[in-house]
Formats: C-alpha cells, sequence, structure tokens
C-alpha cells in the first residue's frame, strides 16, 4: 500500500483549480456542493458508455471511475462532518481510493445510477452542514498523527473535490473522443 498524501492544510489553495479555502466562505462551498450533480451530468450527457469506461492512461482514471469517487467523496465526507460534529477529535479513516476503485469495480458501474446517487450524497451532505452548531465550526477531526483538520475544512475539502474532479471529468472526456 502506498503512503497517504498528506490533506491540503486550512490554508490551501489550488493552483489547478483556483479554488482558495480561506476565500471560501462555507455557505459558498454549499453551493458548489448542491450544484455539482447538475454540471455532472451536463458533463456527461454526450458521451457514449465506450467513452465514460476508457481510461486516457493507465495510471489516470475514466469518467465512469471518477463519477464513483465523486459519489463516495460526498458520502465519506458526510460521515467525516457527522463525526466532527458529534464526536470528540475523532480519527478518520482514509478513503483509500484506488483500492475502492478496483474492490468496488468503479469501472463498471451504472453511470445513471451513479449520478442519482451522487445527487443524493450531496443532498446529505447538504443536510449534515445545516446540523453543524455556529459555533460547531472548528471542531477538529484527525486522520494521520499532526494531521487535525476543522469541521469548516471539511466542507471546503469537499467542495474542492468536487470542482477539481468535475475538471477532470470533462478533461477525461474530452480526452477519450479524439
Amino acid at each position: 500500500m502506498s503512503a497517504l498524501l498528506p490533506w491540503p492544510g486550512e490554508d490551501f489553495a489550488c493552483s489547478d483549480c483556483a479554488l482558495s479555502y480561506p476565500d471560501l466562505p462555507v455557505p459558498d462551498a454549499v453551493a458548489m456542493v448542491a450544484a455539482l450533480p447538475a454540471l455532472t451530468r451536463e458533463a456527461v450527457a454526450e458521451l457514449p458508455d465506450a467513452a465514460l469506461r476508457r481510461r486516457p492512461s493507465a495510471d489516470r482514471w475514466s469518467v465512469a471511475e471518477y463519477l464513483c469517487h465523486l459519489r463516495d467523496v460526498h458520502v465519506a465526507y458526510t460521515i467525516r462532518l457527522h463525526r466532527a460534529r458529534t464526536e470528540d477529535r475523532p480519527v478518520l479513516e482514509p478513503m483509500l481510493n484506488d483500492l475502492r476503485a478496483r474492490r468496488f469495480r468503479y469501472a463498471e458501474c451504472d453511470v445513471p445510477a451513479v449520478l442519482g446517487e451522487l445527487a443524493a450524497a450531496a443532498a446529505g451532505f447538504a443536510d449534515e452542514v445545516r446540523r453543524v452548531a455556529p459555533d460547531g465550526w472548528d471542531r477538529p477531526v484527525v486522520r494521520q498523527p499532526g494531521e487535525a483538520r476543522t469541521a469548516r475544512w471539511l466542507v471546503r475539502q469537499t467542495a474542492h473535490e468536487g470542482r477539481h474532479h468535475l475538471a477532470d471529468v470533462r478533461r477525461v472526456g474530452h480526452a477519450v473522443q479524439r
């Protein structure tokens, strides 16, 4: 198993998708999450099934794999946010993304079903955000030693995952149609 990459910090700014955590208020992050399912449906609407499953290279996921990852991110981060809200300094399991993609056969998924599941997961995430108390945004979670992050970070990270991987879906979808 490869070593876990560290989580970006609370002050992270992504050079690829131009998202800055300190400049992203929680309500804006939640709006990004809410918009993601429709944007994702639009991004894949014209792709034939074969293109959805084709990897542009051996080390890059297919569109179908990215869609499953996006769904799982929203499910996992809903649980993570719930734990931040209800437990004292919970230690979170890593997602093990590549293992999930293999074991749960992301490449073979029913894409319309996954798009529906992504919509449900995004809505569930928004439901969990609404349950965070006004004084709960600084509640910490830990994944690895020395890697504490806040509930606020979890929301921003979820929005970033959606934005970043939606760009991946578009890029891969374009690449495999050439």
